[in-house]
C-alpha cells in the first residue's frame, strides 16, 4: 500500500503537504500504540504509526524507527513545531476524526498488516 493509497482509503487530512507529495511512497505495515518505548521496539520500518500522542517525542520515535507516517487518530492535531519537524525529518502526518481502533480496522481491511503477520502465518503453516 502507499501513502496515496491509504489516504485515500481512509480520507486522512494530511498535515505535511510538502512531505506527502511523494504518495508513492510506500507503507510496510502498520503499529498502534501510545507507549513510545513499545513503538521503538516494534513498529515496522517504513511503517505507519497510529496514535492519540501529539508532541515532539512522537516524531523523534518516527525517526528513530524509520517510519513513513504517523496517523493522529481521534481529531488529534499537533503543534505547529512537531509538524514543522516532522516535515523537516521527511515523515508524513495525517490526522483523522476516527479513533484508532477504527483506524487499524479500516487499515487491515484495506490490505495494512501489523508487524507480526508474517510470523503468525509461518506458524500455521508449521
Amino acid at each position: 500500500m502507499s501513502l496515496k493509497e491509504m489516504v485515500d482509503a481512509l480520507g486522512l487530512e494530511c498535515l505535511t503537504p510538502e512531505v506527502s507529495r511523494e504518495g508513492s511512497r510506500p507503507v510496510a505495515g502498520g503499529y498502534s500504540s501510545d507507549l513510545l518505548s513499545d513503538v521503538l521496539a516494534h513498529a515496522p520500518r517504513g511503517g505507519v504509526l497510529i496514535t492519540i500522542q501529539v508532541h515532539m517525542n512522537v516524531i523523534a520515535v518516527a525517526v528513530h524507527a524509520e517510519l513513513s507516517a504517523v496517523i493522529f487518530a481521534s481529531g488529534r492535531h499537533p503543534g505547529e513545531d512537531v509538524r514543522t519537524m516532522a516535515a523537516k525529518e521527511g515523515i508524513a502526518l495525517y490526522s483523522t476524526p476516527d479513533c484508532a481502533f477504527d483506524v487499524s480496522g479500516r487499515l487491515y481491511e484495506a490490505g495494512l498488516r501489523g508487524t507480526h503477520e508474517e510470523a503468525r502465518a509461518q506458524e500455521r503453516v508449521q
